[in-house]
């Protein structure tokens, strides 16, 4: 899949949601796609799908140009978005032998076919139940089914896991990675839940604003970012806004971001940024509740990169990167 210069505004409005994005994913990659609400994320999604059409830039997907040739494109993709697409008043069953006949199955094989997704997502034992009576795991595991009967050699999945409890959402991370790494299907996921990409993903794009604003592997953008991460907490929010302001007297190679009563600060050497955060909160007389030296996480990076705290005057970069 190759993305160049892909734009999209909308006439109405006059809202550009996505602005020269630009990326590639190799073929058997798990590519996750990450953003906060409004980044452009679907309507990305939705242009590599077929669903809507590209103001400028050109994108193909499994070697198929998505403007020129969309029939071919969706021979190769399946899609499962963020509203599933499934009729309440048939079963899982019979909307399974449904996709299976419009995607050209002989009736034996429509059977065999329909049998063997319902033990991959687990629904044996309710196949013959409608689906509008499915819990909300239930039915997002058939919405993937549904999708699979193609045998897709790319699988777009946008949040995939919302609103599903813990057990749902990591048994379907199971599948993914089973169906990633041994059927060798292409993943493109969309996803809120960071800790999903950073256990799925082989590499991770970042985009903010319609842009993107970083890509790697999650150990490049953890890297990026530092090798540690300093958490401080303190007794209150107004704690935590005059310690910022005292540490923004003082030079060192890192960032800081202030969220509530916790200031969390970024560094190649945790261990030297530490002594140094003490002295000068003790020179201050600003008393630390607790203090954390850990690894970032994806989710810091995303806080850092996308600086939605410090738009809202609740950040600070205090080392001019």
């Amino acid at each position: 899949m190759v993305v160049n210069q892909l734009s999209k505004t909308f006439t109405k409005g006059s809202v550009t949601a996505v602005k020269d994005v630009s990326f590639d994913v190799k073929e058997g990659e798990f590519f996750a796609f990450l953003g906060p609400n409004g980044a452009g994320k679907s309507t990305t999604v939705q242009i590599l799908t077929t669903l809507i059409e590209a103001s400028s830039g050109s994108v193909y997907v499994a070697e198929q140009d998505v403007t020129s040739s969309p029939q071919e494109v969706r021979k190769h993709i399946g899609v499962a978005l963020q509203e599933t697409g499934i009729d309440p008043g048939l079963t899982g069953r019979e909307m399974l032998m449904l996709q299976c006949r419009i995607f050209g199955y002989k009736e034996k094989e429509v059977k065999e076919r329909s049998n063997e997704l319902l033990r991959v997502v687990q629904l044996e034992e309710a196949a013959d139940r409608v689906s509008g009576n499915y819990s909300g795991g239930m039915r997002r595991r058939l919405d993937l089914a549904l999708t699979l009967v193609n045998r897709p050699k790319i699988l777009f999945l946008d949040e995939p896991t919302t609103g599903l409890d813990p057990s749902n959402r990591k048994s379907i991370w199971r599948y993914l990675e089973k169906l990633n790494k041994e059927e060798g299907t292409t993943v493109f996921l969309t996803t809120q839940y960071l800790e999903e990409a950073d256990y799925l993903a082989d590499r991770i794009c970042i985009i903010d604003g319609g842009e993107i604003v970083a890509s790697g592997t999650p150990e490049e953008l953890k890297r990026s970012i530092g090798n540690d991460l300093l958490v401080l907490r303190f007794h209150s929010e107004a704690d935590g806004i005059e310690a910022l302001r005292a540490l923004q007297q003082w030079g060192n190679e890192g960032d800081m971001v202030r969220v509530g009563a916790e200031i969390k600060a970024y560094a190649q050497d945790g261990t030297k940024l530490m002594v140094d955060v003490v002295r000068t909160l003790d020179q201050s007389g600003i008393s630390i509740d607790n203090m954390n030296l850990t690894s970032p996480t994806l989710d810091d990076i995303f806080l850092k990169i996308t600086n939605k705290e410090a738009s809202k005057g609740k950040g600070v970069n205090l080392y001019g990167e």
